[in-house]
C-alpha cells in the first residue's frame, strides 16, 4: 500500500523513504502526491496549502511574477521566494557566529551562480585566473540556468568575473531575462593559484611540489609560489564585492556569475561553522544581504535542480577542488 500524504491523505507518488532526513541538509525535497507537490524543509515539515488558488501575500521582496508561476519544465527542489519563509536559513553577524532564523525585509537578493563546465574542468586542470571558454556541455549548462533564472522573478542586474566562463555564463542568462548587460568585476575571479594553473591534479605534485604543498595547507594566510593569493586574499576581495553589490541593490534581485572557490569563501562569510560539499557548475546559491551588506544569510545551496533534465547530473560536473 502507497504511503499517504500528511497533508490530503492521497497516495504519495515517491517511496516513503523520501520522507527521512535528507542526505544533503542543505537541499529541500519535494514529494508529490496525486493532486499537488509539496516541498519538505530540512526539518521535514510541509509549508501550508493555499486556500485560495491565488498566493497569499508574502513578505518577500520578490513575490513570483506570473512567469514565474507558470508551469516550468524543471523541477523546482527550492520553496519560491514567496513563500521562502519555510526554509530553514544559515545567518553570520560578521564575527564568526552563526544561527538559524528569519529574514530582515530589508535587504538584496543575490543570486550567486557557478560558471558552467569547461574542458579544463572535464579534464581535472588546474585553471585559477587562467582564461578558458566554455565547452559545449558547459554552454548547455548555461543555457538550463539561464531559462530557469529567467521563470524565477525579475532581475535588477548581472554580474559577473571577467574570466570567460563566468562572462558566457552570464551572457546566456541577460539573454534569457532581456534588457540587461553584464556588468564585469574582476574581483569575483577565481583565485589565482600561481604555478599551479595549468597543471592536472594528478601531475602537480610531482611537476611543482612546492606550489602543491602551500595548496594544501591549512594555513589561511599561506600564498602559493608563483604569483598565487592565499585564501585570506581571496575572501577578502570576492566578500567585499558582494558587499558593495548589495549595497546598490538594496530591495532587489541580483545575479553575480562566478567561480568555485569565491563561492566557497561567499559560504564561509555567511556560514563560518558549517562544511558544504563540492560547488558544482552552474549551481545556484541564494545569499539575502542586509544591513549594508554586514548582515549575510545563505538562503540555500548547491541548487541544480534545472540540470535534471539536461542530463548532467550524473556527468559533467567539475568540482571547486578543479579551480573553476
Amino acid at each position: 500500500m502507497s504511503a499517504l500524504c500528511t497533508r490530503c491523505a492521497l497516495p504519495l507518488t515517491r517511496p516513503p523513504r523520501l520522507l527521512l532526513p535528507h542526505p544533503h541538509p542543505t537541499i529541500s525535497v519535494s514529494l508529490s502526491c496525486s493532486n499537488k507537490i509539496f516541498l519538505i524543509s530540512r526539518n521535514n515539515t510541509l509549508p501550508r496549502r493555499q486556500s485560495s488558488p491565488s498566493p497569499s501575500p508574502s513578505p518577500s521582496l520578490f513575490p513570483a511574477s506570473a512567469q514565474a508561476l507558470s508551469p516550468s519544465p524543471y523541477p523546482r527542489r527550492f520553496l519560491d521566494m514567496s513563500a521562502s519563509d519555510h526554509r530553514e536559513t544559515c545567518r553570520s553577524d560578521g564575527n564568526g557566529n552563526a544561527e538559524i532564523g528569519s529574514v530582515e525585509a530589508d535587504y538584496a537578493e543575490i543570486v550567486v551562480v557557478r560558471h558552467g563546465e569547461t574542458e579544463w574542468n572535464s579534464d581535472s586542470r588546474i585553471q585559477g585566473h587562467l582564461d578558458v571558454e566554455l565547452n559545449q556541455a558547459g554552454k548547455q549548462q548555461a543555457a538550463a540556468v539561464a531559462d530557469r533564472l529567467s521563470r524565477e522573478g525579475k532581475i535588477n542586474s548581472v554580474y559577473s568575473s571577467d574570466l570567460k566562463r563566468a562572462f558566457e555564463t552570464a551572457q546566456a542568462i541577460v539573454t534569457a531575462c532581456g534588457g540587461l548587460e553584464v556588468i564585469k568585476d574582476p574581483k569575483l575571479r577565481e583565485r589565482n593559484l600561481g604555478d599551479l594553473q595549468g597543471l592536472q591534479l594528478k601531475e602537480a605534485a610531482n611537476l611543482k611540489p612546492l606550489a602543491y604543498k602551500a595548496f594544501l595547507s591549512n594555513r589561511t594566510d599561506q600564498e602559493i609560489p608563483g604569483g598565487g593569493e592565499s585564501i585570506d586574499q581571496l575572501y577578502q576581495r570576492c566578500t567585499s564585492s558582494l558587499q558593495n553589490i548589495a549595497r546598490k541593490h538594496k530591495g532587489e534581485r541580483v545575479v553575480v556569475v562566478t567561480h568555485g572557490g569565491v563561492i566557497r569563501s561567499l559560504y564561509q562569510r555567511a556560514c563560518p561553522s558549517r562544511r558544504f560539499g563540492k560547488v558544482l557548475n552552474t549551481s545556484v546559491n541564494i545569499f539575502h544581504l542586509s544591513d549594508g551588506g554586514n548582515k549575510w544569510v545563505l538562503r540555500s545551496s548547491g541548487d541544480v535542480s534545472h540540470l535534471d533534465r539536461a542530463g548532467f547530473l550524473e556527468t559533467g560536473f567539475g568540482g571547486d577542488i578543479k579551480s573553476g
